[in-house]
C-alpha cells in the first residue's frame, strides 16, 4: 500500500470511500491517503480498478463490498461519479451503508442534496465540490496535487450536521483545499457562470474555428487553445454537468447571447466592438483583483453558524483551517 507523505492533524476523521475513481475521484483517493488517513475506492471498470491496485491503492469493483465495508467502519462515503448515476449510487448507499456520513464531488449540488433527500439520507448529506480538473479524464490522470490551494465549496444548507459539515471540510482541507461555504442554490447559480457557460462557449469556438478550415486551424495559437481547452472534455461530462444545471445555466447562456447581439450590432452599425471589449477587461480586472480573507471565529454547532458561514462565503472568505 502506498505510504503517507503526512500524517493529517485530525486523528479522529473517519475512514474515506471513494466511489468512482475517475480524474477527480482518483485524485482524491490519492491525496486522502497522502494525508495519512485510511481510504479505499470503488470503480465499476476493471481496468481502473486494477491500476489503481497497481499503483498500491485499495479498490474494489463490488460495490457492496465497498459499502458494506464503509458501514461497518463509520466511513465518509465520497461520491464521484457522473451526475446521471448519482441517483443509483445513492439507492446503493441507503440500502448497504445508511448510517455513514455522505459528501460528493459533483459540479451541481442542488440536484444531488434533493436525491439524497428521496433516498432518506438528507441528515447524513453535505455537498461538496473541488473547483478543480483538467479535460482529461480517467484514473491514470488523477494527481495527489489536484487540488493543492484549489477551492473547495462546502455545501451549507439549512439544517446540516455540524459534525458531518466539519468531517466534509476537513476532507477537502486533507487534500490541500481552501473551503468556501455555501448554499447548494446559490453554488449552482454561480457555478453556472463561471464553469458550466465556458464549457459552452469554449465547444462554440472550438466549432466556429473548426469552420475555418486548415488555415485557420494552422494560424491557431494562445488564444484559441486556451479558449478551447475545455472543449477537450469528454463530451458525456460535459453534457451531464451542464444538463444537470439547465435552470441556472439557461440565465447566464441567455445574458451571454444578449451580450454577443449587442456586440455584433454595434459592429455591425457603428463599426466598434468597444462596449463589450471595455467592460469584458474591467471584468477581468475584477476577477484578477478580487480580494479573499480568512474565516476565523465561526464555530459549526454554535447558533447562527450557518447563515455566518453562508455570508463569509459570499463575500470572499475562505476557510484555511478547523
Amino acid at each position: 500500500m502506498c505510504q503517507p507523505d503526512r500524517v493529517s492533524d485530525t486523528p479522529s476523521a473517519p475512514p474515506v470511500c471513494v466511489l468512482g475513481l475517475g480524474l477527480i475521484g482518483g485524485s482524491l483517493l490519492r491525496a486522502v491517503v497522502r494525508a495519512g488517513r485510511e481510504a479505499w475506492g470503488h470503480n465499476r471498470s476493471a481496468p481502473s480498478v486494477d491500476a489503481a491496485r497497481a499503483d498500491g491503492f485499495d479498490a474494489d469493483t463490488d460495490l457492496v463490498a465497498v459499502l458494506q465495508r464503509a458501514s461497518a467502519e463509520s466511513a465518509l462515503i465520497v461520491i464521484a461519479v457522473p451526475v446521471p448515476a448519482v441517483a443509483a449510487t445513492l439507492t446503493a448507499i441507503a440500502l448497504y451503508a445508511p448510517n455513514c456520513s455522505i459528501t460528493d464531488v459533483v459540479s451541481v449540488k442542488a440536484e444531488v442534496a434533493a436525491a439524497a433527500a428521496r433516498q432518506g439520507l438528507a441528515d447524513r448529506y453535505v455537498g461538496g465540490h473541488p473547483m478543480a480538473g483538467t479535460s482529461a479524464s480517467g484514473w491514470s490522470v488523477g494527481s495527489a496535487d489536484l487540488f493543492r490551494e484549489a477551492v473547495w465549496v462546502v455545501g451549507t444548507d439549512d439544517g446540516v450536521d455540524h459534525r458531518i459539515w466539519t468531517q466534509v471540510a476537513q476532507l477537502a482541507l486533507d487534500c490541500g483545499s481552501v473551503v468556501v461555504p455555501a448554499e447548494s442554490a446559490e453554488h449552482d447559480r454561480a457555478v453556472a457562470r463561471i464553469s458550466h457557460l465556458p464549457h459552452l462557449l469554449a465547444e462554440t469556438l472550438a466549432v466556429t474555428g473548426a469552420a475555418g478550415g486548415p488555415l485557420a486551424l494552422g494560424l491557431a495559437a494562445g488564444s484559441f487553445r486556451d479558449g478551447t481547452r475545455v472543449a477537450g472534455s469528454a463530451p458525456g461530462l460535459v453534457r451531464a454537468m451542464c444538463e444537470g444545471n439547465r435552470e441556472a445555466l439557461l440565465i447566464a447562456l441567455d445574458e451571454a447571447l444578449d451580450l454577443l447581439q449587442t456586440a455584433r450590432t454595434e459592429l455591425a452599425g457603428e463599426s466598434s466592438t468597444a462596449t463589450l471589449v471595455d467592460a469584458g477587461h474591467a471584468a477581468r480586472t475584477r476577477y484578477e483583483n478580487q480580494e479573499t480573507w480568512d474565516i476565523t471565529g465561526i464555530v459549526p454547532g454554535n447558533d447562527g453558524w450557518i447563515e455566518a458561514m453562508r455570508d463569509a462565503g459570499r463575500r470572499g472568505g475562505r476557510l484555511r483551517r478547523l
